[in-house]
């Protein structure tokens, strides 16, 4: 049985974490971006189905290439932010759940069945989007997820060799830069959304 983590944990995972708009010039290494991968994808996903796909955009010419797919606001941030993932899904992530879910004939419950399958993709690869996250958190890292680009333009120009892989969001990453930030949205109480059945 597991036991509750810190206050000093949970704070930098969720109360105290914020989402920043820009960050301090610090590298971000590739070992990083690998054990970011490597906790998140521990996380749960339908049938072990793993259908993110991630691009990490590192050089100038990747962000330069992305930047002018986003809103002006989102370029000025991905231009400047040490990296910039791509989160995407494969929705045919199906075709290795032989290897990644061998306990039974998974792959036969998507193939064929399109709607299903992308349903599943674009479901699945949002949390690990939000693994994403809370992995770079843990590791020390803060993150800028975002919306405000053309997905189209995006699959385009990052995913034009896999037809079956779609962009979901895109998230800049580094070490937050404090003035970057503004003072945090309200989060309503337990009672305001919540109820028990």
């Amino acid at each position: 049985m597991s036991e509750p983590l810190s206050d000093s944990a949970l704070d930098q995972l969720f109360r105290t974490a914020r989402t920043y708009n820009g960050y301090i010039d610090k590298p971000v290494s590739e070992a990083q971006l690998h054990a970011i991968w490597d906790l998140m994808k521990y996380g749960p996903t339908s049938a072990n189905a793993l259908p993110a796909r991630i691009i990490w955009c590192v050089s100038d010419e990747a962000k330069q290439k992305l930047a002018p797919l986003t809103m002006p606001a989102n370029a000025e941030k991905i231009l400047k932010a040490p990296v910039t993932a791509i989160i995407a899904m494969d929705n045919e992530f199906y075709e290795h759940l032989p290897e990644l879910f061998p306990h039974t004939d998974a792959r036969s419950w998507f193939a064929g069945n399109a709607a299903h399958a992308e349903t599943t993709a674009f479901r699945n690869s949002s949390l690990q989007g939000a693994y994403f996250i809370l992995a770079a958190r843990a590791l020390g890292l803060d993150t800028g997820p975002m919306s405000g680009f053309d997905n189209a333009a995006v699959d385009a120009a990052f995913f034009a060799d896999q037809p079956n892989v779609k962009s979901n969001f895109i998230s800049t990453l580094g070490y937050g830069d404090p003035a970057s930030i503004f003072e945090r949205s309200p989060r309503p109480d337990f009672g305001r959304f919540n109820s028990i059945a």
